[in-house]
C-alpha cells in the first residue's frame, strides 16, 4: 500500500506595515507635544494629557516619529493629516517614476532633429529620465547600422545635459535607450534656442497618429534608408 506523505503547508507571509498611532493608541509612557496649528512645543508629558490637551481643541494627538526619544506627537486633525501624507507620497512617487520619451526617424532632417533635442533638453532639465526610441519603416530594417549611428549622435549630443543608463538596444523595429539627467550644477543645454511648435508636440501625440505621421514623412522623403545629417 502506497503511503503519500503531504507537504505542510506553507504559512503565508505577512508583510509589516507602517502603523501611526493615535490618542489612546500610542503606547509610550512619556510623549513630547507639539501644536501643530503654530508648531508651539508643549512639552514632555503622558499620553492621557496629550489626548486631554487635543480633545480640548476638537482635534487628535497623533504619532508622528515614534523612533525619537521620547516620542513626538502632534496635535492635529488626524483625517486632513493622512490625507496630505498620502497626497505627499502619491507625489513623490510620480516625480521619481517619471520617464519622458522622444522619438526619432533615420531620415529625419537637421532641422527637424535639433527641434527634437531642444525637447530632450528641457525634458533633462526638468529631472526627467529620457527614452530615445528610434523607428524603423520598411526596408530602414536592413540598415540597423544607421539606426545606431542616429543614437550615438544623440548620446554625443546630449552629454552635456545627461548620462547613459541603458546603451542603444534594438527591439523589433525600434532601437531605443535611457538617459538619465545630470546633477543641475553640470547641465549645459545647447540647443534650447531651437522651437517648433509641430515637434513639440509630436512626441506627446498618440502612437496610431504617429504611425500616420510615419507613412506621410516616407512618402515624402523615400523609403531608402539615408543616414541623419
Amino acid at each position: 500500500m502506497e503511503v503519500v506523505i503531504s507537504k505542510p503547508k506553507k504559512k503565508p507571509r505577512f508583510t509589516r506595515r507602517e502603523i501611526t498611532r493615535i490618542n489612546e493608541r500610542i503606547r509610550a509612557p512619556q510623549i513630547r507635544v507639539i501644536d501643530s496649528t503654530n508648531e508651539a512645543q508643549l512639552g514632555v508629558m503622558t499620553v492621557a494629557e496629550g489626548v486631554r490637551l487635543a480633545r480640548a481643541k476638537g482635534l487628535d494627538l497623533v504619532e508622528v516619529a515614534a523612533s525619537a526619544n521620547p516620542p513626538v506627537c502632534k496635535i492635529i486633525d488626524h483625517g486632513k493629516w493622512k490625507y496630505e501624507q498620502s497626497k505627499q507620497k502619491k507625489g513623490q512617487k510620480a516625480k521619481a517614476s517619471k520617464v519622458k520619451e522622444i522619438k526619432f526617424r533615420i531620415n529625419i532632417e537637421t532641422h527637424d532633429y535639433e527641434i527634437k533635442l531642444s525637447r530632450a533638453e528641457e525634458f533633462l532639465d526638468q529631472g526627467s529620465k529620457l527614452r530615445v526610441q528610434l523607428m524603423f519603416k520598411g526596408r530602414q530594417q536592413a540598415h540597423p547600422e544607421l539606426g545606431f549611428q542616429l543614437m550615438k549622435r544623440v548620446e554625443e549630443d546630449l552629454k552635456t545635459m545627461g548620462h547613459v543608463d541603458l546603451p542603444p538596444r534594438r527591439a523589433g523595429k525600434n532601437i531605443s535607450m535611457m538617459i538619465s539627467p545630470l546633477p543641475p550644477s553640470q547641465r549645459v543645454m545647447k540647443f534650447h534656442h531651437h522651437k517648433g511648435k509641430e515637434l513639440l508636440e509630436e512626441d506627446e501625440e498618440d502612437h496610431d497618429d504617429e504611425h500616420h505621421e510615419e507613412e506621410h514623412h516616407e512618402g515624402e522623403h523615400g523609403t531608402e534608408a539615408t543616414a541623419a545629417e
